[in-house]
């Protein structure tokens, strides 16, 4: 019998209760509300197509009203002072798709007691609201101002609301440059649960922006002209838990008070390249960020539920021995490493040494063969021409070595906060176009030196055949071209030095990229079966007793033979490798390759210059009548000159 009748009330509240009453008549000029809308209304909708003003108390008489919906007034240019005044029990205001409103008056939302929700969206033409547009609205809970045409951004001190989880919203208006200091502060006096600031056009957040607040959470996401938030913007302010600065064109994060940060969001953040140190987020649980190199730090922290780090000693050898280690729990990071950049130094501490070594005795013997053969008085003849052309290519991957050793030295224990300035800087391009250049240069005058020598063995006796040096200019020529194209494609985008920590082209996700790492390996490959046939050939004439001639250049020949097979034995594990991964089946890793970087890839750069040329009886004449010029060696100068002239 109870549930019926109180099923009957329920029922007679119902028919008794206002709708929500729509207006829409065709009225022109000044708002006005009709006399047959009922004082008890209270939901309505204005929906009218010729307002031009909603002016001050015009809903004074409806004391009832909870809920106000003006939307779709395409002549509404002004909402005038004290429009929502004296409405003791509204509760929710939404202003939308006003395609012609220009202004908010003063005090047009005060002193609403009840009021928790005020929205005003896509009014593209709204460029002015009043200081003190908003006043006393002590239980406001959620404010969104959203596609709009302000300049400025709206003055928020005299709300003074008092109510828990309060939520700010402010999007895609694409003029606001810029959140001033003391932006919230007046705005809620209790927890903002969240601030949005999203898509906007803010280009700076200014010292003390957040001052006075208590911030859960705060997204900046989408401002893609932001590039500064000043280094105090969140002084004052306490309780940010979240962050999100997604897709914006930040540099860097400001150091003061993100301690207590939970939840760091930057993903598509492609211009912060260095976080501050990990050790200044103290309670961070989880970080989605754009570089892999990023999340390195965060692997080596471990955080207990009260956010303090390292709870046990070692967190691995306490499950490995099966003890208590409570509640530990690593930093969740996102993206992970890959397998081209592992999280760490671009050279491990055996290898730094030797790269120093090598890269010197490169630098040294090269420089010192080239300084030499240029210097030296002696006829230009082409082999001396070519290995001009070997030692210079030669030089070019000593520099390599030595930018990618001095980056290592600089960046030791800290290259996860480098990485990204680095790999996509210029000086990676520019040591990637070095040792690309220096290898296939070194790879076309090794064969171009081979083909020399079997000529002129072979057609010894054929002086008409003799190559001269103009012959050796054009092909040098056509060698230079085609490694300065070569090391000049992953710098247009055909595939990339910036894909590893070492700079070589070892991007080969497009069939472009593949085609290109492919095509150089095969030229190496083809080189390399050249050079092997040539010598075959020089071996069979040589053991040939009726070529007199040709045993004059025997004693060369071997050297050469030395000479080229090093250089193609070096290359050999480093070509296999290289042509697994261009076809998508590494068979090691990138911090394995490094080992062959420096133990085989460059061995032939430091071991040239005492192959062909410090141990030859020629260039020791060079270097001595050379030094001779300069008042040193003079003693040793005049014996190699002695010797020259009794064997003429």
């Amino acid at each position: 019998m109870m549930v019926v009748i109180l099923i009957m009330f329920m029922i007679a509240i119902m028919k008794t209760a206002s709708p929500c009453r729509r207006i829409e008549q065709d009225l022109s000029g000044v708002l006005q509300i009709p006399s047959n809308v009922s004082s008890s209304t209270n939901c309505l909708s204005i929906m009218r197509k010729q307002i031009t003003a909603i002016p001050g108390r015009a809903f004074s008489r409806l004391q009832n009203l909870t809920r106000l919906v003006i939307s779709r007034n395409d002549m509404l240019e002004n909402i005038n002072a004290f429009a929502f005044t004296r409405l003791p029990l509204l509760t929710e205001i939404y202003i939308s798709d006003n395609g012609a409103l220009r202004s908010i008056k003063a005090s047009a939302f005060s002193d609403l007691p009840k009021l928790q929700t005020i929205s005003i969206i896509n009014a593209i033409h709204l460029i002015h609201i009043h200081s003190d547009a908003f006043k006393n609205i002590t239980r406001l809970k959620h404010l969104e101002i959203s596609n709009t045409g302000l300049k400025r951004f709206p003055n928020f001190a005299k709300i003074h609301s008092t109510a828990e989880s309060f939520q700010f919203e402010m999007k895609d208006n694409i003029d606001i440059r810029r959140v001033p200091s003391n932006a919230f502060r007046g705005l809620c006096t209790q927890h903002i649960s969240k601030i949005m600031l999203c898509r906007n056009g803010i280009k700076k957040v200014a010292s003390d922006a957040f001052n006075g607040t208590k911030i859960g959470s705060l997204s900046l996401k989408g401002n893609k002209q932001l590039t500064h938030i000043n280094r105090n913007a969140f002084v004052g302010s306490s309780e940010l838990e979240i962050l999100d600065i997604s897709n914006t064109a930040l540099k860097s994060l400001p150091r003061c008070n993100l301690s207590g940060l939970l939840v760091l969001i930057a993903e598509s953040a492609h211009n912060l390249k260095k976080l501050p140190d990990v050790k200044l987020f103290t309670k961070l649980q989880r970080a989605n960020l754009t570089y892999p190199s990023h999340c390195c730090p965060f692997k080596k922290i471990y955080r207990n539920g009260s956010g303090n780090e390292n709870p046990c000693p070692n967190p691995k050898i306490y499950k490995f021995l099966n003890l208590s280690c409570p509640n530990f729990t690593l930093v969740t990071c996102t993206p992970t490493k890959d397998a081209f950049n592992p999280c760490e130094d671009i050279m491990s501490v055996p290898l730094r040494a030797l790269m120093w070594i090598i890269s010197v005795l490169a630098l040294v013997g090269n420089a010192a063969v080239l300084l030499v053969l240029l210097g030296s008085r002696s006829k230009l003849t082409v082999p001396r021409f070519l290995m001009c052309h070997l030692a210079f290519s030669d030089l070019c991957m000593g520099i390599y070595l030595i930018i990618i050793a001095t980056v290592d030295m600089l960046t030791r224990g800290l290259y996860y906060n480098w990485a990204i300035d680095w790999q996509t800087g210029l000086g990676c391009s520019v040591a990637g176009f070095f040792t690309v250049f220096a290898s296939e240069l070194s790879v076309f005058t090794l064969t171009a030196i081979t083909l020399e020598r079997w000529h002129t063995i072979t057609h010894a006796l054929r002086l008409d055949r003799k190559l001269r040096l103009r012959h050796a200019c054009v092909v040098m020529t056509a060698g230079w071209i085609f490694s300065s194209i070569a090391a000049l494609l992953p710098t247009v985008g055909v595939s990339s030095y910036g894909k590893v920590s070492i700079c070589l082209p070892m991007d080969v996700e497009s069939p472009m990229a593949q085609v290109y790492v492919v095509s150089l390996l095969l030229f190496n490959i083809l080189a390399f079966f050249c050079v092997c046939g040539c010598y075959l050939s020089i071996y069979l004439t040589v053991r040939n007793p009726s070529s007199v001639r040709a045993h004059a250049d025997t004693r060369v020949a071997k050297r050469m033979a030395v000479l080229i097979f090093t250089d193609f034995v070096c290359m050999a594990p480093i070509s296999v490798f290289a042509v697994s991964a261009a076809l998508k089946l590494p068979l090691i890793t990138v911090s394995d390759a490094k080992l062959l970087l420096v133990l085989f890839y460059p061995i032939n750069s430091c071991s040239n210059p005492f192959l062909y040329a410090f141990f030859t009886h020629t260039f020791r004449r060079d270097f001595f009548l050379l030094t001779a010029r300069f008042g040193l060696f003079k003693t040793r100068a005049q014996i190699y000159r002695t010797e020259s002239s009794s064997c003429q």
